[in-house]
């Protein structure tokens, strides 16, 4: 990998389940990798859309933390639903963690890893909010 290419890794996020990064640093962005509601352990959060997506968002603040970032900083999301009933309890939880108003895709796949109904990615900006 280039030297102005980092990996992100943090214990206080679900691991990768496979050959993957949590997230890969370039010199002005940050690109996270899909998060699917799990714990820093790897467990799957189970109950609603609600508590799945706030999973999922946890684990991205979390990501974005360790490469030295906010939530604040992003500027594109990624949500992958596998039933689009579920986008307004999503879009709440999404409303609440993603202040900054990103520009946004939302999907309806036809299923997820590990059978979850809710994964999100984002890129965000190197740094602190100034």
């Amino acid at each position: 990998m280039a030297d102005d290419i980092k990996t992100v890794f943090t214990p206080n996020a679900c691991p990768p389940a496979g050959p993957y990064s949590q997230a890969i640093t370039t010199p002005h962005q940050i690109y996270v990798s899909g998060q699917i509601p799990a714990l820093p352990t790897g467990a799957l959060v189970t109950g609603s859309i609600t508590d799945q997506t706030t999973a999922c968002c946890r684990n991205i603040a979390a990501i974005l933390e360790a490469a030295g970032s906010s939530m604040e900083r992003v500027v594109k999301v990624n949500v992958f639903l596998t039933d689009m009933k579920d986008f307004g309890e999503m879009n709440g939880v999404f409303g609440s963690w993603f202040t900054g108003r990103p520009a946004r895709s939302c999907v309806a796949v036809k299923e997820l890893p590990k059978g979850v109904p809710v994964e999100i990615e984002c890129v965000a900006l190197v740094g602190e909010k100034v």
